[in-house]
């Protein structure tokens, strides 16, 4: 929490730009040959191995490729034998690895798309919002990194005031927002004190 967290999950750093996407598996790729529609596709799906088929090229690995980077090496394969000078260009239709898993004390738990920059707040807001019952000071954010599963938490109520930055999320990324045990008491005693008719001091 506090500093320690932001070495985990940092706060944004300018805005990424759209080309800086990277290829995931499950991923839907449109791939255009210009005046070559024999060889052009549209919806090559990135198997779970990462990897992509295509007339006379083959199999190649797209996972982890920018667009750009992808059509550079499928317009070398296909300069090396096949055309002269062939333009080529590839786009991401649809991204399953786009995506992040809101959980814990928001209002709609779920899994939600991100597009461009995205951060803490927005994330919480895709899930509408945090729960009544929710502890802001307790907010985790789970991260893969080199293959190792990482988390930090993070405090809501100091990133609204302004106090700390509001940490990016990455894809994949998992959000858990946790459960104040006090205010739970406290909306059950709110819901049970007009059958029991009682005072309570909290």
């Amino acid at each position: 929490m506090g500093a320690r967290a932001y070495e985990t999950i940092p706060a944004p750093a300018g805005e990424p730009r759209v080309e800086e996407y990277r290829i995931g598996a499950l991923d839907t790729l449109d791939i255009a040959v210009y005046q070559e529609p024999d060889i052009s596709a549209r919806g090559v799906v990135v198997d779970a191995a990462g990897i992509i088929s295509m007339p006379l090229i083959g199999r190649v690995h797209a996972a982890g490729k920018t667009s750009i980077e992808l059509a550079d090496i499928l317009t070398a394969k296909l300069g090396e034998r096949f055309y002269v000078n062939p333009q080529l260009t590839v786009t991401v239709a649809t991204s399953v690895s786009q995506r992040v898993t809101v959980q814990g004390d928001v209002k709609e738990p779920g899994i939600y798309p991100i597009s461009g920059p995205t951060t803490l707040l927005d994330t919480i807001a895709l899930a509408k919002g945090e729960s009544e019952n929710a502890a802001l000071r307790q907010v985790i954010v789970i991260r893969y990194i080199d293959g190792k599963r990482t988390g930090a938490v993070f405090d809501l109520k100091r990133i609204r005031r302004g106090d700390d930055a509001d940490p990016a999320i990455a894809p994949r990324d998992t959000i858990i927002v946790g459960h104040s045990i006090g205010k739970a008491a406290w909306h059950d005693m709110l819901r049970a004190a007009p059958l029991l008719g009682v005072f309570a001091q909290f």
